[in-house]
């Protein structure tokens, strides 16, 4: 994960080079390289070497997975939306540059994503809009405060807000590294379950972790009365549910080359036993 995030931060350091007008690639900057896991375009660049590609293949996509996320990241956590100060350990883009700042950086890095990698990857659209992450959010905030909210609620949610851009950095990775139909079905379904183990381990550290851990503010979903996976199952099942989405996503990867696949199987471990 490291070597490949390295990789990843000197392509997106390329990316946006400081250009006129100053201000937004700053903060188009500012928050596209202030770190982060980078668990899509290190899933995307594993999955086309898992089938048999060249990372350089996939390391525009790769990029472009980051850039979107990063415009979810900023306006998630605008005034009107999650109204948070915090987002990797550091001031969030709002409060660093202002809410006018903030809204254009995200709508300019959405913009980019296409831009860097232009018809190559046709997927990566309906991962974004309203068929997927903006469904995923739009759903999450009419669910707040929502007695009502069901697993199967939740399960959409999840699959739309995060899911489905994992999706799309692992399927089209697979893609460009010249995978088959049948192969690109199997990291289809692995990449939905890590989404959702991803999600569902987020819900979980957010009522066992502090703000200093998380680099993020702690026990906001508590706090917004969000439905949450420990709130419908308990902390335990929320748990155990983990552990499930974990069997099932590595068996999806059965099929492969172990020695290629072993950086998928190792990181659906990360991403269920990770602390922040």
């Amino acid at each position: 994960m490291l070597t490949k995030a390295a990789l990843v931060n000197a392509a997106l350091d390329q990316s946006i080079p400081l250009a006129r007008p100053l201000k937004i690639h700053e903060a188009m900057r500012y928050s596209l390289l202030a770190g982060g896991k980078r668990v899509r375009p290190v899933l995307c660049l594993a999955a086309c070497e898992m089938v048999g590609g060249d990372q350089s293949l996939a390391l525009p996509m790769a990029c472009a997975t980051e850039m979107v996320h990063t415009m979810s990241l900023i306006h998630d956590d605008l005034p009107c939306m999650d109204d948070d100060d915090l987002r990797r350990g550091l001031p969030t883009s709002h409060k660093k540059y202002g809410e006018d700042t903030a809204i254009l950086a995200g709508d300019a890095l959405l913009s980019l994503s296409f831009e860097h990698v232009a018809t190559r990857t046709p997927k990566l659209g309906s991962a974004v809009g309203s068929a997927g992450l903006v469904a995923g959010q739009i759903v999450d905030i009419a669910s707040e405060g929502d007695v009502d909210v069901t697993l199967e609620d939740l399960e959409y949610i999840h699959i739309h807000k995060t899911a489905r851009l994992l999706e799309a950095a692992v399927v089209c990775g697979a893609i460009l590294g010249g995978a088959d139909d049948e192969s690109v079905e199997k990291v289809r379904r692995y990449a939905l379950r890590v989404g959702l183990l991803f999600q569902v381990v987020d819900d979980i550290l957010d009522v066992t972790r502090s703000s200093e851990e998380l680099g993020k503010t702690a026990g906001k979903d508590l706090a917004s009365d969000k439905a949450t996976y420990p709130k419908l199952l308990g902390l335990d099942g929320a748990r155990r549910f983990a552990a499930e989405l974990v069997g099932q996503a590595c068996e999806e990867l059965a099929g492969f080359d172990p020695v290629k696949a072993a950086p998928l199987y190792h990181f659906a471990n990360y991403i269920a036993t990770r602390q922040n």
